[in-house]
């Protein structure tokens, strides 16, 4: 944008609006510029100033020209059409973008060169120190995970801060910014900022040290009574209600409210939390709490819904609060759960009751974790038949309020993937080598600070075992699918993968779930300095994420032989026939007992409380006339639907075995 002087006729009528400046000609104005709508504006430094020739239309049929009133501006360069007024002390190094409108606020300044957050050290997991996260705008999940946990590799760690500070650095400046089409009303401090396009904050009390990734795609909102220090937002976020934050990071499209309060802590994609608080957390994305006497602290955690009355400790009074826990991906608490770090709990696992004896059950996930008599009991397995597992697990994609084209964390939806199954794989074996070491008539099996049952050992046998089928034949089908083959050679030729990775262990770094030879690859560039941006390092993430099914392929075909016994390189269309029987027994028993777990919903149990001054039938009518009758709803159709589409899907396959068995 071009500037000019003003003239001698602008400056009199300036002067006359009750204006002032120390110095006149450092005061710059663009094309378009009206002296009419500037009153009461002081001036000093360079200040530059854009068209005033727009209008702002406001909630209630209310409308304001764009303009100066009541404002003190030091070194400032504003927009075209801006609106500024009612600035109590003054604007000091700041550069506003077009449209944007700023009233009724204390402060807003950068004193001296400010990194906006960018490089904050964030100490996660740990709140004396140890595992220090750096954020910055570009933070993801998956780069947060290792640098958090890779602790045993610290050439990775000094490389990883070295990325952070060059960007940090490389973004530093004497001057602050505020973007185009910005609202900021009723606000107290904002000092050492750096705001994007279309954010919004309204009635925010102190922004400190901070960025807000705001832009047109995906706004941020920032509500009133907020507090924030040394901070980073991402786009689409909202923070509201009396929030108080210091020294975190908000990832894209996270919901923050009700005076919810939160230190040292990392939330990613689409977390929520609301009345409780948290300290030095790791929340990967669908981190999720809602209830005023939560406490999540000192714990990673993913696809999480804490309970009302969760609560963690970290401190076991002789070293201080030094103990850190992992709920592994999906995993729950009820209300009231307390659980004692250190521990491990496998994915999407239900913790019910106070659990202190640290246990580790991250080989044997879908389990439940019940306290009883001061004991931590162990169901393995039996979450796979829970109907709320499910029903996270269709949720999760509908609910992904991330609208920027640009993401950071690159997120898995799956339930059963190579991370999990090599777990029930192992977690098979396990019970199996518990049962043949304690005796198959022992009533109760010792594991990891827990005890089994002998009957849930049983069952976790069975579910495990179910699981597995489900997924491998999901997987062969897959690959077989919308292809006639003429003999077993064909078939063969189809099964061998498209590469090599994927065979090994799998790992799921906070959303992202992949092959760990990779990991492994992208943490050795690192550390040559290979990968030495951010930009670069989630290109990586970006990748594996987009290969994800090409790499799953390969880890089923490598493990084909360990599960089914039938060697990958001679298998027929016989074999195939053999895995399909077994995965639509698989698919339609869970489907089954889904079924069985949701009709539990509509018994006359859960009916209590309905019809509360009639009969049973009036109870039953009120019932049906608020929650629906069992077999209309949509999610009892929806696996009604799963079971006739899943059978039909493995008789096509089968039937083109056959011809492949006998092709007349």
């Amino acid at each position: 944008m071009e500037y000019r002087n003003l003239s001698n006729a602008e400056i009199e009528a300036l002067q006359r609006q009750h204006c002032v400046a120390d110095d006149w000609d450092t005061v710059l104005v663009a094309d378009g510029f009206n002296a009419d709508r500037v009153h009461a504006a002081s001036f000093s430094g360079i200040c530059r100033i854009g068209s005033l020739c727009g209008s702002f239309s406001l909630p209630g049929g209310v409308t304001k020209p764009s303009g100066l009133r009541n404002v003190r501006l030091h070194n400032v360069t504003i927009g075209n059409d801006c609106l500024i007024e009612n600035v109590h002390n003054y604007i000091a190094n700041y550069a506003i973008g077009d449209q944007s409108h700023i009233e009724n606020v204390d402060v807003i300044l950068v004193d001296g060169k400010s990194t906006f957050g960018n490089a904050t050290e964030v100490s996660v997991l740990n709140e004396t120190g140890g595992r220090e996260v750096p954020i910055t705008d570009k933070l993801s999940a998956h780069y947060a995970y290792i640098m958090a946990l890779y602790r045993h590799r610290p050439r990775l760690i000094e490389r990883m801060k070295e990325a952070a500070c060059f960007y940090a650095e490389k973004h530093a400046s004497c001057t602050g910014s505020i973007g185009s089409n910005v609202k900021i009303q009723n606000v107290g401090t904002i000092r050492n900022m750096r705001i994007g396009d279309y954010c919004s904050i309204i009635g925010a009390s102190r922004l400190n040290n901070g960025s807000i990734n705001s832009n047109a795609e995906a706004p941020v909102h920032i509500g009133h009574g907020v507090v924030c220090d040394d901070f980073i937002v991402a786009s689409g976020s909202s923070i509201d209600d009396g929030a108080t934050l210091s020294r975190c990071f908000i990832g894209q499209a996270c919901q923050l409210g009700h005076s919810y309060s939160a230190s040292d802590s990392l939330f990613f994609s689409n977390c929520q939390g609301e009345n409780g608080e948290a300290c030095a957390i790791f929340a990967g994305p669908y981190t999720v709490t809602h209830h005023k006497s939560t406490l999540l602290i000192a714990g990673m955690f993913s696809f999480m819904n804490a309970g009302s009355g969760s609560n963690q400790s970290n401190h076991m009074y002789k070293l201080g609060p030094i103990h850190q826990g992992v709920m592994e991906r999906g995993a729950k608490t009820t209300s009231d759960s307390y659980i004692l770090w250190p521990a491990r709990v496998g994915a999407f696992s239900l913790v019910m009751g106070r659990h202190v004896h640290h246990a580790d059950t991250s080989n044997l996930p879908f389990s439940y974790l019940i306290e009883q008599n001061n004991s931590t009991f162990l169901v393995p397995g039996v979450n796979l038949r829970s109907v709320g597992t499910i029903r996270d697990a269709q949720k999760w994609p509908k609910r992904d309020r991330r609208t920027d084209s640009h993401h950071l964390d690159f997120i898995n939806y799956n339930l059963l993937s190579p991370y999990t199954v090599q777990k029930m794989m192992r977690g098979l074996a396990l019970l199996q080598n518990l049962r043949k070491a304690s005796g198959e008539l022992s009533d109760i099996y010792a594991y990891q600070g827990t005890k089994i049952r002998n009957p849930s050992l049983l069952n976790g046998i069975a579910f495990y075992t179910t699981a597995i089928h489900k997924f491998m034949g999901n997987s062969v089908i897959k690959r077989l699918e919308a292809i006639n083959f003429e003999s077993d050679e064909e078939i063969r030729a189809r099964l061998l993968p498209d590469t090599t990775i994927g065979s090994g262990e799998w790992v799921d770094i906070s959303g992202l779930i992949a092959p760990k030879s990779e990991i492994d690859n992208i943490v050795t560039e690192i550390e040559c300095g290979e990968l030495n941006k951010l930009k670069t390092m989630n290109a990586e993430f970006e990748r594996l994420h987009r290969n994800y099914y090409t790499y799953e392929w390969t880890w089923v075909y490598d493990h084909l032989e360990q599960f089914y016994g039938i060697k990958p390189e001679e298998i027929t269309a016989a074999d195939i026939i053999t895995i399909v029987e077994k995965w639509k027994e698989a698919v339609v028993g869970l489907d089954r007992q889904v079924y069985d777990d949701a009709r539990k919903e509509f018994s006359l149990a859960a009916m209590t409380g309905f019809g509360a001054d009639g009969s049973r039938i009036e109870k039953e009518l009120d019932f049906e006339q608020v929650r629906g009758d069992f077999e209309s709803n949509p999610f009892v159709t929806a696996i009604l639907d799963h079971i006739d589409a899943k059978t039909a899907l493995g008789n096509e396959l089968i039937n083109r075995m056959q011809h492949v068995i006998d092709p007349e």
